[in-house]
């Protein structure tokens, strides 16, 4: 019998090469390809065929554009992170760290949607027995889930092809193995190959399917990048597990916006949605302390208010630059302006900054009240307690307007906020009842608005 040809494929982009090399031929990334085995066959019999079934030409006017039916999960931050639920036929791919609750959640969300329609769960890591001593614990009503323990491909397929569920969760796809390969299970032609003949199926016979994913040690989803191009929505679970606060954000949707964010509670019984997150972000001081500020980010189309926390002290040494949840190099930038244009020194300081409740921020306009957190601890002066800031700085010590000003001053309104310091182009036209809002254009010009708060 002849020895299989082998090829080297690439973890991160999926390009092949006969022979192993230090650097990826398509993406680049070094020490990225790993051995497989070269498939073989195809021709008119290919099994991908009927993906592609033949087409007309058509004008776009004359195609009738319909909205996707959702499929409510019954937990709202999950039906917010999918843009309004699940859909026929889509396919999810949701990632993150082990422990941060992907089983938890998608067996709570199966649990409640098997009461009205029918739903599968197949799981390649844990077998039947964990499966139910899981649902016992967190008190699901689960006696309509059927479960399947299995890895092989062809047998999941042939399950859903018979019971043709509504919906189905594979965890995870880096467990499955094709007999259409030799390589072992969870290498990038496995991944790549059990996720493309799910979505096959899916498509065909109209079953949404969530697929668990594992990341790698940088935080990316392990497996080929093409893995994130086929499925319909990828979510990410973020959140220390050391916290009982876990965040879910959906980086690709094709049926809703993207980095819309569900918040979540990790209980007793499993994960709680949090319908006011904003209340998790904002330490309890009893009295005003220096270096904090109240920033009203947007994450997708919720507002959201987050403490932000800085401490500046004298340096002994080379001074350092720390963040968490904030972008350690705008942060440098941030205080060559601050220098340049406001004359606050920090050059022989340490500055550490931190965003409470481990959120991520990743917009401009949070510079603002990075800024003046920044100077609120270099000058040991507490900034007002009911004050909000946002706005984005540019390097000529400008203050540019944040998108959707109105309703982040509404929510910080709603929270109880009385005064506000935004941008100039964010200032509304209409008062906001309750709360004084006062517009600023130049990064000079803000500081001295602080004295006059004091």
């Amino acid at each position: 019998m002849a020895k299989p040809r082998s090829v080297y494929c690439c973890s991160e982009c999926g390009a092949t090469s006969p022979k192993w090399q230090g650097q990826c031929p398509g993406c680049g990334a070094w020490n990225t390809l790993v051995e497989g085995v070269a498939e073989t066959g195809g021709g008119a019999g290919h099994r991908f065929q009927s993906l592609a079934p033949a087409s007309r030409l058509q004008a776009l006017a004359e195609i009738e554009a319909r909205e996707a039916e959702r499929i409510p999960t019954r937990i709202s931050e999950f039906d917010r992170a999918l843009g309004g639920g699940l859909v026929a036929g889509g396919v999810v791919l949701i990632g993150g760290d082990p422990g941060i609750g992907k089983s938890t959640l998608l067996l709570q969300a199966l649990a409640g949607l098997s009461e009205h329609l029918p739903a599968l769960y197949v799981s390649g890591e844990e077998s039947g027995e964990q499966v139910a001593l899981r649902a016992r614990r967190l008190g699901l009503e689960a006696s309509r889930l059927k479960l399947l323990a299995e890895i092989n491909l062809e047998r999941i397929l042939a399950v859903l092809q018979g019971e043709r569920p509504q919906v189905a969760v594979v965890d995870s796809i880096q467990t499955l193995w094709s007999e259409q390969l030799t390589s072992a299970p969870g290498s990038v032609a496995q991944v790549r190959e059990c996720a493309a003949q799910l979505t096959r199926l899916a498509k065909q016979l109209g079953i949404t399917v969530i697929l668990v994913g594992h990341v790698t040690k940088e935080g990316a989803l392990a497996g080929p990048r093409v893995l994130e191009h086929i499925v319909d929505t990828v979510l990410y679970f973020e959140g220390d597990t050391h916290s009982s606060f876990r965040l879910i954000r959906a980086f690709k949707n094709r049926f809703g916006a993207v980095n819309e964010l569900g918040v979540f509670a990790m209980t007793e019984k499993g994960l709680k949605g949090v319908s006011n997150p904003s209340a998790l972000f904002l330490s309890q001081h009893g009295h005003e302390v220096p270096g904090t500020c109240i920033l009203v980010t947007q994450e997708g189309t919720r507002p959201l208010l987050v403490e932000i926390q800085a401490l500046v002290d004298q340096s002994h040494g080379n001074p350092r630059r720390l963040t968490v949840g904030l972008d350690a190099q705008r942060l440098a930038m941030l205080l060559a302006v601050l220098h340049r244009h406001a004359g606050v020194v920090c050059f022989d300081q340490d500055v550490f900054i931190n965003a409470v409740g481990g959120v991520k921020i990743g917009e401009p306009a949070a510079d603002l009240a990075v800024l003046l957190s920044i100077v609120s601890s270099l000058k040991s002066r507490p900034l007002p307690k009911k004050l909000v800031v946002f706005g984005e700085v540019g390097l000529a010590g400008e203050i540019r307007p944040a998108p959707r000003g109105q309703e982040r001053l509404k929510e910080a309104a709603k929270l109880g906020f009385t005064h506000a310091l935004v941008p100039e182009a964010n200032r509304p036209r209409q008062a906001i009842p309750g709360m004084t809002v006062l517009g600023v254009s130049r990064i000079e010009e803000a500081v001295e608005k602080l004295r006059s708060l004091d």
